[in-house]
């Protein structure tokens, strides 16, 4: 089970909404299923549909947990008008980029005073599969 305090969804859910309409992106970082770090990364799509992570902030974000002995747990992205569920584009993107080792936070904006936030793994299969949150304070 992912453990991740309050404040990080917070902020989340602010970057969320800095960006709308267009998704936004990031990547949260720890140590055995505990998110210590949060990085905000660009999205170069600028889309509302789609995310691409900003590659120098990605080599950023490798180098700081590298420095600080800590992985990538996470990557987290907005969907700003459709669920909390990746889209066939999600599922897409995860394949093509390997990474199927990590977590996939979405947060759907649909509702924006009501946002939801769920997170997934995806297989090398493509399969797709809710996993638990906890949330701390």
């Amino acid at each position: 089970m992912l453990s991740i305090n309050q404040n990080f969804i917070d902020k989340i859910y602010q970057h969320s909404l800095d960006e709308f309409p267009n998704e936004c992106c990031g990547i949260l970082a720890g140590k055995n299923n505990n998110v210590s770090n949060i990085y905000l990364v660009k999205n170069t799509a600028k889309s509302p549909y789609r995310y691409l992570m900003d590659s120098k902030d990605l080599l950023d974000a490798d180098k700081d947990t590298r420095d600080k002995n800590i992985d990538f747990i996470a990557f987290y992205h907005s969907h700003t008008h459709s669920k909390a569920y990746p889209s066939d584009t999600d599922v897409r993107m995860a394949l093509e980029s390997g990474w199927t080792d990590i977590i996939y936070f979405l947060i759907s904006l649909e509702d924006k005073e009501n946002p939801v936030l769920k997170i997934y793994s995806i297989s090398e299969s493509g399969n797709i599969s809710e996993e638990k949150l906890k949330i701390t304070k």
